[in-house]
């Protein structure tokens, strides 16, 4: 798979090298890690969660946030083009992480209760029925299929970074941001692209475990899929908090 990905390009593979018998990655291993990270993740997200929900909000939490999030895109840079920090910097990058949307969580709980369990439930189906189609054969990561992914993935993000650009200087891109239905169409393509991208994972960690890669590759191939199970969530959060602005 020739991609300018740096997270999921096959040539991690290559620079990885093969492991030794019994220090391999496996299924199973990065499995377990997406747990692990996924739980300080969680740990995190709690703590701001519980935090704002008691009244008991610090007053540098805002501040403290920020910094998690720069500092999570920071450590997420450096794991992708370094995949053999990732068995030290991956769990670092997930208590950021869980920081980021513990603050988000409770800002659009407040104006919508109830939003947060539902965008959970969401993901979590999402992924659910994705690694099942995947299993069964039904979806698999041909390489039209990763190309259509990748693009359209690329497309989103540079679009984003534009809209931000244009933001400082007051700028607004019209609809694609409101709850109207070009806005709401626009996010349900985010999700479904979102979603797609957990096929491309799931492929790259079946190909790293089948070519024999190191085990901190499984650090990696977890880090990968939460990144992309973040960014999931996100957008089936900022959906459907469109969709219930519409209601009201």
């Amino acid at each position: 798979m020739n991609t300018s990905n740096p997270t999921l390009n096959s040539s991690v593979f290559d620079n990885a090298g093969r492991a030794v018998a019994g220090d391999r990655m496996t299924i199973n291993g990065t499995i377990s890690k997406t747990g692990f990270l996924t739980a300080l993740l969680l740990l995190s997200a709690a703590w701001v969660w519980n935090s704002i929900a008691s009244g008991t909000q610090p007053d540098w939490l805002g501040g403290a946030a920020m910094g998690a999030g720069i500092g999570a895109f920071v450590v997420a840079m450096v794991i992708s083009f370094s995949p053999r920090m990732a068995p030290l910097l991956a769990p670092v990058y997930a208590l950021g992480e869980g920081v980021i949307l513990g603050l988000i969580s409770a800002m659009f709980e407040k104006q919508f209760h109830g939003i947060v369990l539902t965008s959970v439930l969401l993901t979590s189906g999402v992924l659910v029925a994705l690694l099942a189609a995947y299993m069964s054969g039904v979806v698999r990561a041909t390489e039209k299929f990763k190309a259509g992914v990748f693009a359209a993935t690329g497309g989103i993000c540079l679009f984003f970074f534009i809209s931000m650009i244009l933001g400082f200087f007051g700028i607004h891109v019209p609809g694609l941001f409101g709850n109207g239905l070009v806005g709401i169409g626009f996010s349900v393509f985010v999700v479904i692209i979102a979603a797609l991208n957990l096929v491309i994972d799931f492929d790259f960690i079946e190909r790293g475990a089948v070519s024999g890669a190191p085990k901190y590759m499984e650090w990696y191939g977890a880090f990968a899929l939460m990144v992309t199970l973040v960014w999931l969530y996100l957008e089936i959060l900022r959906l459907l908090s469109k969709l219930r602005s519409r209601d009201n």
